[in-house]
C-alpha cells in the first residue's frame, strides 16, 4: 500500500506544480510556447468542465461527482486484498488524477490544462476543429490508469471460477 498512496500524492505534487508552473508562465506570460512547431506545445487554458471541456453539470456536482468517484476508487482497493503493483498503479494513477483536477475545482473553480498536441486543427464543414483536447498531468494519469485496466482487466480481475466452462463451440 506504500506504493499505492507514493504515486498518489507524486501525481497530485507533479500536477500541482505543473499547473502553478502554467499559471506563472503562460496564463501571467505568453499564453503559448511553441516546442515542436504545428504539433507539441504548451497553451494556457481554463476548462470548467469535464473531458474535452464538455459542459454538463454546474461546477458544484462536477466537485461532488468526482469526489465521490475518487472515494469509491480509494475504499475499493484498501477494502480489496489484491496487492500487486499491477492492480494498485492504475487506481493510484487515477486516484492521483482525481485529486489533481479536483484540488483545481476547489481552489480556483475550474481546472488548469496546458499540454496541447495539435493532431488536427482545421474546418470542417465550416467549423473550427482541433482533434485533441488541451490537457494536463491529472489528465493523463487518469487516462494512463484506466488504460491499465482495460489492457491488464485479465490479469486483474481474473474469472472466479476456472472450472466452468462454456459450451459455446
Amino acid at each position: 500500500m506504500i506504493l499505492f498512496f507514493a504515486l498518489i500524492l507524486f501525481v497530485i505534487t507533479a500536477d500541482q506544480l505543473t499547473k502553478w508552473i502554467a499559471i506563472i508562465f503562460l496564463r501571467d506570460g505568453v499564453q503559448n510556447i511553441t516546442i515542436i512547431a504545428d504539433l507539441f506545445s504548451f497553451t494556457y487554458a481554463e476548462n470548467k468542465g469535464v473531458a474535452f471541456g464538455l459542459e454538463f453539470a454546474p461546477p458544484a456536482v462536477l466537485l461532488f461527482l468526482t469526489g465521490l468517484i475518487t472515494a469509491i476508487v480509494l475504499f475499493y482497493v484498501i477494502l480489496s486484498k489484491n496487492r500487486s503493483p499491477l492492480f494498485l498503479i492504475p487506481f493510484a494513477l487515477i486516484t492521483g488524477g482525481g485529486i489533481g483536477n479536483m484540488i483545481d475545482r476547489m481552489r480556483l473553480g475550474h481546472v488548469v490544462d496546458f499540454i496541447y498536441f495539435d493532431l488536427y486543427h482545421g474546418h470542417i464543414f465550416g467549423i473550427d476543429l482541433s482533434l485533441w483536447p488541451i490537457f494536463n498531468i491529472a489528465d493523463s494519469a487518469i487516462t494512463i490508469g484506466a488504460c491499465m485496466l482495460i489492457i491488464f482487466h485479465n490479469k486483474l480481475f481474473p474469472d472466479g471460477n476456472p472450472e466452468v466452462k462454456s459450451d459455446v463451440r
